[in-house]
């Protein structure tokens, strides 16, 4: 991966970071299902209108915007919404990484190293670590609907890379498309007409502007920013290369969530994030070059002799070598043979 695409990469990782308090501004004023339908039904409406659909199969697209879309924000904004701090959050969800690493490996047939298989090994068994500690000091179930958006998040990471679109702009637009209709099912559903008309009817009041601003931020920025970029790197490198730098992210949400509402992760959270973070970042460094071999050197035994020049005598010519395999006579000077 260039210099370029590193920074760009951290680039999304510090928008993504920042999604977190956002999203936890617009659910003090939108439900779950509702907040995921509006943020996509205002991305779907201009991308119909006036974008080109990317040309990739639409069972491709619907792979990708189901594994992005729908299951990873319905189950992330509902783990929130039931009690989540956006900092554990952001941390928990990257369990995306080792995810995408081992559907990688399993559908597309990307080879692990042994440095990645290690790698992931203690990046689940640290997130095993904080679901543990939640059960005993919260409620789990927060924890494992985060765990459940970040295997969508998996999934639409390894549907994108399988997609292969050569506009990933236009491919992070039309994904968008698919949550919509889902999304809204789920809210009539689940959350009824009754908090949904509530929640539309005083969204243009001054109660909700700061949750409208984090409406706002998640569409213009987290999604046509963060996952264009993201979409793009995921195009061009394989995703056990990009995933892992999705790794950052909490270390940006827990601080935001910390510098906004704050909230003061466990000190075993903080350890274990930590572990997670630094253990799949590690598995993701590429490996060194193998040095070229040094030529194999001769044992004493083995080196030609080294020749001694014949001794001359005086009056002694030296003889040319041969030319082109004739040989050329030259005569020592002697009594007949002096120049006349």
């Amino acid at each position: 991966m260039t210099a370029r695409d590193r920074l760009l990469a951290l680039v999304v990782a510090v928008v993504w970071g920042l999604n977190f308090p956002a999203t936890a501004l617009a659910l003090e004023h939108f439900p779950p299902f509702l907040l995921a339908a509006l943020r996509f039904t205002i991305l779907a409406v201009p991308t119909l209108l006036f974008v080109p659909r990317p040309k990739i199969p639409f069972g491709r697209l619907l792979l990708v915007g189901l594994g992005l879309g729908v299951l990873q924000f319905s189950f992330l904004y509902l783990s929130m919404a039931s009690g989540m701090p956006s900092g554990l959050a952001s941390l928990v969800l990257q369990a995306s990484a080792p995810f995408t690493v081992v559907l990688a490996g399993v559908f597309l047939r990307e080879r692990l190293t042994g440095r990645q298989v290690v790698g992931v090994t203690i990046a689940v068994a640290a997130l095993g670590l904080i679901a543990l500690h939640r059960s005993q000091t919260a409620a789990l179930l927060p924890v494992v609907l985060a765990l459940c958006g970040a295997l969508g998040w998996a999934i639409g990471n390894v549907a994108t890379r399988r997609a292969g679109a050569t506009n990933p702009l236009h491919l992070t637009l039309w994904w968008s498309v698919v949550p919509p209709i889902p999304m809204a099912v789920l809210s009539f559903v689940v959350e009824g007409p009754d908090r949904i008309g509530a929640a539309l009817g005083t969204a243009v009041t001054a109660e909700a502007l700061p949750a409208d601003l984090g409406l706002l931020y998640i569409v213009l920025v987290a999604t046509l920013v963060g996952y264009g970029i993201w979409s793009r790197l995921l195009a061009t490198y394989p995703s056990s290369t990009v995933a892992p730098f999705s790794m950052l992210v909490p270390v940006v949400g827990v601080l935001a969530s910390w510098a906004a509402f704050g909230e003061v992760p466990d000190l075993v959270e903080v350890l274990a994030g930590a572990v997670v973070v630094g253990a799949v970042l590690w598995s993701s460094r590429p490996a060194r070059p193998a040095r070229p071999a040094r030529p194999a050197q001769l044992s004493r035994a083995a080196r030609p002799a080294p020749r001694r020049a014949a001794r001359r005598r005086p009056g002694d010519v030296p003889v040319p070598t041969p030319v082109d395999g004739v040989p050329v006579a030259v005569l020592s000077p002697g009594a007949g043979d002096a120049p006349r």
